[in-house]
């Protein structure tokens, strides 16, 4: 298992609820909603917050964390356009008529330094315009998006973050991407209608209202102790520190916003990474 690790300043945690709400306006100084379409403006506008002087900066610090090579050699770059990065719909696993099966959560763009790391810079609309909110190691957007395209095109290429599966859906199917998918719906994927019931059945008791949520239990659905992709605000201290977050539950966030970056340091928390493409 090769951990990924991911760069960010602060976690709202009282707002990790929230991204199973309605996308309704955020108060000052939180996550506000992401539109619903990257749109050529949007793109421009994440592609121009990526390759600003600033975040180069600091993904030059990023890449010298673990001492590979110094930050005035790290010389990162900008690979190809900014991509949509889709997760799971809240409204779609609450049942709302209409409502498609992801949404979009941020736009991602591909950072390479000159020893060949590469990171994904999540780029989300704030109070501000569009920043570079999270740092994460590896390719995994960018490699699940051409995986997808070849496997269904035109299809909606989808993570679903409580378990890290990747999915492409499109014709009333979902066809996995991964092997956290496979084991979700099986290698021949499953119809939209099935994927619904699954997921209806493993968070529909836990959207706002629930006892679940008033509970307190902020931390999310983990399907059979699948080890956690982000740490939850509850062990993000933890996990900065070195302790690791494996086994923890994922927080459904309010938007890529949630996890508050901008270019203020390189923190590193870890998190679980456990998927590949299946064989």
């Amino acid at each position: 298992m090769t951990p990924r690790v991911s760069a960010a300043a602060a976690v709202l945690a009282a707002t990790a609820l929230l991204g199973l709400a309605p996308q309704a306006a955020a108060a000052p100084g939180g996550p506000v909603p992401q539109p619903p379409a990257a749109t050529a403006e949007n793109t421009a506008a994440a592609a121009r917050a990526a390759a600003a002087p600033d975040t180069l900066a600091t993904l030059s610090r990023f890449f010298a964390r673990e001492g590979k090579v110094s930050p005035a050699a790290a010389q990162p770059r900008i690979e190809g356009e900014a991509i949509p990065v889709n997760h799971l719909s809240p409204e779609f696993v609450a049942g709302r008529a209409g409502a498609a099966v992801a949404r979009l959560e941020f736009l991602a763009s591909e950072a390479v330094s000159s020893d060949g790391q590469r990171a994904a810079l999540w780029t989300a609309r704030t109070e501000a315009g569009w920043e570079v909110v999270n740092i994460a190691t590896g390719d995994d957007e960018f490699r699940y998006a051409r995986l997808g395209a070849q496997r269904l095109p035109g299809g909606t290429v989808f993570r679903e973050p409580q378990i890290d599966a990747w999915y492409v859906a499109g014709g009333g199917r979902v066809l996995p991407l991964d092997k956290d998918a496979v084991r979700a719906v099986g290698a021949g994927g499953t119809s939209l209608a099935a994927y619904r019931v699954r997921v209806v059945k493993a968070y529909g008791d836990k959207l706002p209202g629930s006892a679940y949520a008033e509970g307190g239990m902020a931390g999310g659905y983990a399907e059979g102790g699948a080890e956690a992709d982000a740490a939850p605000v509850a062990v993000a201290a933890a996990a900065h520190a070195g302790a690791g977050a494996e086994g923890a539950p994922v927080p459904w966030v309010a938007g890529a916003g949630a996890l508050v970056l901008g270019v203020l340091g390189v923190a590193a928390v870890r998190r679980s990474r456990r998927a590949g493409a299946p064989a």
